[in-house]
């Protein structure tokens, strides 16, 4: 009697034989046994080995995402700091304008007080107190009447002060011919012009016409900048750009926010370009001028208007180069500045 079972999950066949003959069935059997490892071992050695290549290929897939997972992670972190650094340094120079203009309102408060107690006419009030709580009792004394007549002739030592104060002034228009001879020269020599880097640039929260920057000029913490560029820049390309600033105007409100600076820029009714430093420039470096030395003013007096009288000058020429007079924008030893497609345009 032989019975067969055929498995196909791994492809192996199991023979069973009994025979009339124990000697024989027992025989039979120990082969049978004998070749059952065989046929196992042969039919599975290519599959575990299969599985183990692929067992080894996902813990090397593994691995590898592990590691790209924790560059990931670490990658974020990094953006996340220069987000905060950022932002640290917007409210860094807000809080130094702020410092600033408290310092600016004590001084003022601290000026206003200090005359209130130094003014004379307050002193020549107490006299005239004084003076007129004498006069009561002059119908019964008229020898009072003569007290109050010198009170009334005690005014002339003020003008005898008034007459000292008269030298001073005589000194200051002495020293005004000196100051005339320093600033005789105007020319664009002195403009405080110097590279800069916009490092943030959002839009005026009063005023939808203007941007408000945060300029990197080489000093310990960037300036606040009030561009009027809205309509013709967009503000994707105002972050992170170089640009050339008037660094010395007096600071000025806009729509209040105080501007330090100025962006200059190639001008026309219809279009603007923001001027280009030379490639190697950074922010700092100064603009100078050839044939126009001398060094800038610390901060230019409204009144003198040196700037109405040198912006006239400032142009570009036929192949887009900043010049005052035929002088060109220069930074020394990396080039000129120029306009993108502007030429023969003013610059403001």
């Amino acid at each position: 009697m032989r019975m067969g079972l055929r498995g196909s999950f791994l492809e192996q066949l199991w023979v069973f034989e009994t025979c009339q003959s124990q000697a024989g069935g027992h025989s039979l059997m120990f082969l049978v046994t004998r070749s059952l490892p065989l046929v196992k071992m042969s039919g599975h050695t290519p599959s575990v080995m299969r599985l183990e290549q692929r067992a080894a290929e996902a813990d090397h897939i593994i691995d590898y995402l592990k590691q790209q997972v924790q560059l990931l992670k670490e990658k974020a972190k990094v953006q996340a700091t220069v987000r905060e650094e950022k932002k640290l340094m917007v409210e860094n120079t807000k809080l130094k304008r702020d410092i600033e203009q408290l310092k600016q309102t004590l001084l003022e408060k601290e000026k206003s007080r200090g005359v209130r107690e130094v003014a004379m006419p307050t002193a020549g009030d107490s006299s005239v107190q004084c003076a007129s709580k004498s006069t009561p009792p002059q119908p019964s004394s008229p020898a009072r009447s003569s007290t109050s007549a010198v009170a009334t002739a005690s005014p002339p030592p003020k003008n005898s002060e008034g007459k000292k104060n008269r030298p001073e002034k005589n000194e200051k228009g002495e020293k005004k011919p000196v100051a005339t001879q320093e600033e005789a020269k105007v020319d664009v020599s002195r403009l405080d012009m110097r590279v800069g880097r916009i490092v943030t640039a959002e839009k005026h929260p009063d005023a939808d016409s203007l941007y408000v920057e945060q300029v990197d000029v080489g000093e310990a913490a960037p300036r606040t900048v009030v561009s009027g560029l809205v309509k013709h820049i967009p503000i994707d390309q105002m972050q992170n750009r170089m640009a050339v600033l008037l660094c010395n105007l007096k600071p000025a409100k806009m729509r209040g926010v105080v501007s330090q600076a100025m962006v200059m820029c190639a001008s026309s009714p219809d279009k603007v370009e923001i001027l280009d430093p030379p490639s190697g420039a950074v922010p700092g470096d100064r603009v100078i001028f050839q044939g126009f030395p001398g060094e800038p003013d610390k901060e230019l007096n409204p009144k003198k208007k040196v700037w109405e009288a040198v912006q006239p000058d400032l142009k570009t020429d036929g192949q887009c180069v900043a010049n005052y007079k035929g002088a060109p924008f220069e930074i020394a030893g990396k080039g000129v500045c120029k306009a993108q497609t502007m030429s023969n345009s003013g610059i403001k």
